[in-house]
């Protein structure tokens, strides 16, 4: 047991620094790219989704939005396909190699994720591209609301029903409780989770942000994940936050790209998918805090305006709420860090006690 322990330590620690070395070898590329055809916006942001004038993220982010670049997402999901597909292929090839002991694709574990997270964020990355190009319905470019939240649910749908007929899930793991069997039920709840998570997606917009919201969060996913003994799901983890790791490096302070919808959209969806893997969806919540305060202040000040024609916030999402009471971006930022962090031990706390519980 301990030499197994720590085999999957070192496997671990390989991946990620695989993992950093595919990304910083990627970056330069994908910068050079991303200035070089403009792939920002070609006009700032005047008004939100309700037609409304939006002076505080116009002051703050107009000249961002017209020269830092998005889609730095690809970085992080391209660098992950490609780790996972080397070492897929090569244990394929050479099986008793000692590199195809580092795949880490199974069907059981990391099939879905993989398999999420590289159709929502070419989802995103369409997106993105319609931004650029300054095409679709709304001022500044962009997919329509309502066609972007069908594919989501779409992706949804595909997730759910194969948890629920080629895995054969239909229970739910409640805190103290245990696991509760819900049928057909839970493609019903796994598709609203999804598409609640996705939500969450408006957390990218300053320096650092999204990246150093997201690392604590899966690394609590990784340890519940370990927990479970789905080790496999660990790696592709590991994966995910080499590839953070690599992009938060040259989106601090001052960002040499954003994510985009594609770099977002791609790792709220695929985080879903593993809350859902690792039978701790309640907890997600919690852990994922920072995210949902995101989403739900979106939510709060969209229904305050149009039920009480006025706004809760001064700007939502909430980090821009904070910017209009004259917070610095990196403080904002950096304190966004440290509540996720809290967050997430907080839920692993709560897990852990839980499943102890459950356990006796």
């Amino acid at each position: 047991m301990y030499q197994t322990h720590i085999s999957l330590i070192l496997k671990n620690l390989f991946l990620f620094a695989s993992t950093f070395a595919v990304a910083i070898a990627m970056a330069p590329v994908l910068t050079k790219y991303l200035y070089e055809y403009k792939c920002w916006k070609k006009k700032p942001r005047t008004t939100s989704s309700d037609g409304s004038a939006t002076p505080i993220v116009t002051a703050h982010h107009a000249v961002k939005e017209v020269s830092t670049p998005r889609m730095g997402g690809i970085l992080i999901w391209a660098t992950i396909l490609i780790v996972a597909a080397f070492f897929y292929i090569v244990s394929l090839i050479w099986p008793d190699s000692s590199l195809s002991k580092f795949n880490f694709v199974s069907r059981s574990e990391t099939w879905l994720p993989l398999f999420t997270l590289f159709s929502a964020s070419i989802l995103g990355l369409v997106d993105d591209l319609m931004v650029i190009a300054d095409k679709g319905k709304y001022i500044g470019g962009g997919m329509r609301f309502k066609v972007r939240v069908m594919l989501v649910a779409l992706i949804a749908f595909l997730g759910a029903w194969w948890f629920n007929v080629k895995l054969e899930w239909s229970s739910i793991f409640i805190p103290f409780y245990g696991n509760l069997e819900i049928g057909p039920l839970y493609i019903i709840i796994f598709i609203l989770v999804v598409l609640a998570t996705y939500s969450s997606s408006v957390v990218d917009g300053l320096d650092g942000l999204s990246a150093g919201v997201m690392l604590p969060i899966f690394l609590a996913f990784g340890v519940i994940a370990y927990s479970n003994g789905f080790y496999d799901l660990v790696a592709f983890h590991t994966v995910i936050i080499g590839a953070l790791v690599t992009y938060l490096w040259f989106n601090v302070h001052p960002a040499r790209f954003y994510m985009g919808e594609t770099g977002i959209m791609g790792l709220t969806i695929t985080l879903a998918v593993i809350a859902f893997l690792t039978n701790s969806v309640f907890f997600l919540p919690i852990i994922a805090f920072v995210l949902v305060a995101e989403s739900a202040s979106v939510i709060i000040q969209l229904t305050s305006k149009k039920i009480f024609k006025r706004k809760v916030f001064l700007a939502a999402p909430i980090h821009h709420h904070f910017q209009g009471l004259g917070w610095q971006e990196s403080q904002i930022t950096m304190r966004f860090w440290i509540i996720s962090a809290m967050f997430s031990i907080l839920g692993l706390v709560i897990f852990f006690l839980a499943k102890f519980k459950y356990l006796i």
